[in-house]
């Protein structure tokens, strides 16, 4: 279900430590990758021609993008290499760190094959904007990282020993990736501290829904974690809301904490099984043309809802928690998301590199650019470090009655389900 035309993946995520689905015609064109060596300089015009068509703002946020060309065709490139840094170089002024080059080992190493196998150690990166650190948006639930209790936020200042300090995100990722069962050391600073992390690289299978029906006193809940927006993301959240109806529960929390995004239409998808009429999400290009995508009328249930989110909660999170929220569909419950209101195209270039490219924003059904700002939840339950760093030491609690958030969820969610039931009853005895 992956959208493959003209090479392009739609995305909504930060950059990955693990893997994007992503085809590009120059995966196969072995003529072009010859030419291409031969060439390098095309390489590079290639590069800009993308970006001069495709990139979100027309102003290229304030640099003369036509001089960037004069000044980086004018030079002689003697091998790919030299081209490579060329163009790391130019993406660099547009001071964006989701738009970024990928060498051809870069961008195999981003591809998820069909079994949805991942090789890494399960953290998903960005660089800040302002201090140009190194951040974690997300570990990924039952990988290292998370066993480990590395946190959305966290700061990764060394990597081995070596220093991130004017460090790109694609350097980052070619010292932290390695072969499974060989390790890495990774410094972390939170709060002002700094603390060493030893991680084993491992083979990592994805599944990103996990869902139980809980028998409480407010009757029986569906309980669902959505963990990432992968292409199984829709097929297996189907499946779980169609077994809590079967079992007839009285409603849902969905929880989208450390979620860091995944594939755009996934959001889309999933958005659609909770609510019929309205606006998900719309899309603007730098033309300002708008693409909105609508409910068609195909929702699997109308139960409460409640969602928990945190800083974790990323990009295609925020498409989905934003639409629930926006339509009254559902109570938002946590701390604020993590703020990354951008859409990718991820796609192959002639020489087997690969190119990420900021194509648009997106806005909620209200009209919120959320960029850097995030939502803001409903109900505001912050969670403390030594909170967060017990619920990852003690994972059956998560999700479960004992953690705090879960726990202020389900509270709503029965005050939801009687307010509920008070209406229903209304409606049938006028």
């Amino acid at each position: 279900m992956v959208n493959h035309k003209r090479g392009l993946v739609l995305a909504a995520t930060a950059a990955v430590l693990t893997a994007v689905a992503v085809t590009g015609a120059g995966l196969r064109l072995s003529r072009s990758q010859a030419f291409f060596q031969d060439n390098p300089k095309e390489l590079v015009d290639e590069v800009w021609q993308i970006i001069d068509r495709t990139y979100v703002d027309g102003t290229f946020n304030q640099l003369d993008w036509r001089a960037v060309r004069t000044k980086y065709l004018g030079k002689s490139y003697a091998n790919k290499e030299e081209a490579y840094k060329a163009i790391r170089e130019m993406l660099k002024s547009l001071g964006d760190p989701y738009t970024r080059f990928m060498d051809p080992e870069e961008f195999k190493n981003m591809q998820i094959d069909t079994s949805g196998e991942l090789t890494g150690v399960g953290i998903q990166l960005t660089k800040d904007e302002e201090t140009k650190e190194l951040v974690v948006v997300s570990p990924i639930e039952d990988t290292p990282a998370f066993e480990a209790g590395i946190l959305s936020k966290d700061v990764i200042t060394k990597i081995n020993g070596k220093t991130t300090q004017g460090m790109e995100v694609e350097d980052a990722v070619k010292l932290i990736r390695g072969q499974p069962g060989t390790s890495v050391n990774l410094t972390i600073r939170r709060t002002g501290k700094e603390v060493d992390y030893s991680l084993v690289r491992a083979r990592i299978e994805l599944h990103p829904v996990r869902a139980r029906v809980e028998e409480t006193p407010s009757g029986k809940i569906g309980y669902i974690r959505l963990t990432q927006f992968s292409a199984q993301a829709g097929e297996e959240m189907r499946d779980a809301i169609q077994e809590a109806e079967a079992a007839k529960v009285n409603g849902y929390i969905l929880d989208l904490r450390s979620n860091p995004g995944g594939l755009l239409y996934a959001s889309v998808e999933i958005a659609r099984m909770w609510f019929d009429e309205g606006k998900i999400v719309s899309t603007v290009s730098r033309t300002g043309e708008t693409e909105v995508q609508r409910a068609n009328k195909r929702a699997l249930t109308d139960k409460p809802l409640v969602i928990l989110v945190d800083g974790g909660s990323a990009s295609a999170s925020e498409i989905l928690s934003g639409a629930l929220q926006d339509n009254k569909r559902a109570v938002l419950v946590g701390s604020k998301t993590f703020g990354k209101g951008l859409v990718q195209s991820v796609r192959g270039l002639g020489d087997g590199s690969g190119l990420a490219v900021t194509i648009a924003k997106y806005l909620t059904p209200s009209g919120r650019d959320i960029n850097k700002h995030g939502i803001d939840p409903d109900v505001v339950l912050e969670l403390s470090d030594e909170e967060r760093k017990a619920l990852q030491q003690e994972r059956e609690k998560i999700g479960a009655f004992g953690d705090p958030q879960f726990d202020k969820a389900f509270e709503v969610l029965k005050q939801e389900i009687a307010t509920s039931k008070d209406s229903n009853a209304r409606v049938t005895n006028p």
